[in-house]
């Protein structure tokens, strides 16, 4: 009876643990823009299901709220304006729940985007 009170005790611990290590549940991705260009910025966000979200005109040194939209084929369309000169940069990349997307311009306009995992 013992070894059933202590297994048991184990068992409860167990799945106490495992339930709280994950951060997300199979929520859907989101994106935010960080700008640190010389001037504003939107992107759009085109779902494989033809949706399009939009995070429009970010102002140099800000950073957007998180958008968020469906997981799969992805393209981002980035809208950098510089001296009048408007320019698109466009990205495909296939996108999982559970992870947001950093699209980040840089003080040259250099634009990366980083994924990162919310369950790591």
């Amino acid at each position: 009876m013992k070894n059933l009170v202590i297994g048991f005790v184990a068992l409860i611990f167990a799945v106490a643990i495992s339930s709280c290590s994950k951060k997300c549940n199979n929520e859907q991705p989101r994106a935010r823009v960080l700008n640190n260009g010389t001037s504003s910025v939107s992107v759009g966000i085109k779902t494989s299901n033809g949706n399009t979200v939009n995070i429009n005109n970010v102002a140099p040194q800000a950073a957007s709220p998180y958008a968020s939209y469906a997981a799969g084929a992805i393209t981002f369309t980035i809208s950098v304006t510089v001296n009048g000169t408007k320019t698109d940069y466009v990205k495909d990349v296939t996108v999982g729940n559970c992870y947001d997307y950093d699209i980040a311009i840089d003080a040259s306009n250099v634009i990366t985007v980083k994924a990162v995992d919310r369950n790591a």
